[in-house]
């Protein structure tokens, strides 16, 4: 049955998100959605003129692919997608199924190979195109979120169809203050941490990239991390939850980490010398997310939280750390989880999740709903 929200999404994501012009190239990367939502997203592209390419994927098979993969086939594999990639415009990807750790059960070794192999893949994606990427609903999704499956859908269409217009004014008076910054220090429960991000350009997303979003993201001097940090929100990596990750820095290095899972946490860590340096900052803030839901696509724009990314920087955010890893791990200060402040060079900036300064308060959530 024919759903008009999907075509609103799509729309959006067309219009907005990726700003497709007549004549230019999209590849559509449809995973385990409904054929109908990708239906949707071919007529918007051609609504405006451009051209859709797609490519479906299931992840069972994906696993299975994943589980013995050797290096020729990956290079072969890598190349094709690399020449394909090269000749888009856009790109936009939904990534819908119903089990979230469908690739825990992968060796650590092969999951190693393929995203050192694919690596150049995902960076061409993210340098040379215009990209928006976006989970689908589902029943697991739902459950993480503690909800029920029509509830979710209803908060998971209002998420990603909000009028991110309206974060523009707060996001650009945010970017700009942290690009004056020298000196971040934040505290909470469970977190000391002091670094500096002088020099350091800041980059504002709504609505753009990811979907949802609602964060501005910057790196810190990748020496410059002291101190320790606790995520209160749980996460999952390479299909693997961790829960009440815990990371202390010496001089930008994390030099102890803990977890539920610690000898995992240490192997991931482990991966190269740049997975324990620090790639990115960012402040989240959308109004709607508000709990954990062992998704990063939504857990890293929770309002009222912050991610501190172990592995690589972007390349609009460059601080000189390169690693294959690149794991978006979540704190949450408002006041419901602990509470927290920001201060840059002295000034607290946000407090309990809340901003402080007058020209950020356009951030906080009932000026954005």
């Amino acid at each position: 049955m024919h759903d008009p929200r999907f075509d609103r999404l799509a729309h959006g994501l067309v219009t907005f998100s990726t700003k497709l012009q007549r004549g230019e190239k999209v590849l559509i990367d449809a995973f385990d959605i409904p054929p109908e939502m990708t239906i949707a997203l071919i007529r918007a592209a051609r609504s405006v003129g451009a051209v859709p390419l797609v490519q479906t994927h299931q992840a069972r098979v994906s696993r299975e692919m994943a589980r013995e993969a050797q290096e020729e086939q990956l290079a072969v594999t890598a190349a094709v997608q690399l020449a394909q990639m090269k000749k888009m415009d856009a790109y936009i990807a939904v990534r819908g199924g119903e089990n979230i750790t469908e690739m825990s059960d992968v060796p650590p070794e092969r999951m190693k190979l393929v995203q050192k192999k694919m690596k150049a893949v995902l960076d061409w994606r993210v340098q040379k195109t215009r990209w928006c990427v976006l989970r689908w609903p589902s029943p697991s999704m739902a459950q993480s979120a503690g909800m029920s499956t029509e509830a979710f859908e209803h908060f998971y269409f209002k998420v990603c169809s909000l009028d991110y217009a309206k974060m523009e004014p707060g996001m650009a008076a945010l970017a700009e203050a942290m690009m004056v910054t020298d000196l971040v220090e934040i505290k909470g429960p469970g977190t000391d941490l002091r670094f500096s991000i002088k020099g350091m350009s800041a980059l504002p997303c709504g609505g753009t990239h990811n979907i949802p979003d609602g964060e501005v993201f910057t790196a810190p001097v990748k020496t410059s991390v002291q101190g320790v940090v606790t995520y209160n929100a749980p996460t999952v990596y390479q299909g693997v939850a961790f829960d009440n990750v815990r990371l202390e820095f010496k001089d930008g290095k994390i030099v102890n980490a803990t977890a539920n899972n610690t000898e995992k946490l240490n192997a991931i860590l482990d991966s190269d010398p740049g997975a324990r340096y620090i790639g990115e900052f960012a402040i989240g803030f959308n109004p709607h997310i508000l709990q954990p839901m062992r998704d990063i696509l939504f857990d890293e724009k929770i309002n009222g939280s912050f991610h501190f990314t172990p592995g690589q920087c972007y390349e609009q955010t460059e601080n000189g750390n390169r690693s294959q890893v690149h794991w978006d791990l979540v704190n949450i200060q408002r006041e419901d989880y602990g509470g927290g402040t920001i201060h840059f060079d002295g000034k607290l900036v946000r407090e309990n999740g809340r901003f402080v300064p007058k020209a950020l308060q356009a951030l906080n959530p009932e000026r954005l709903k």
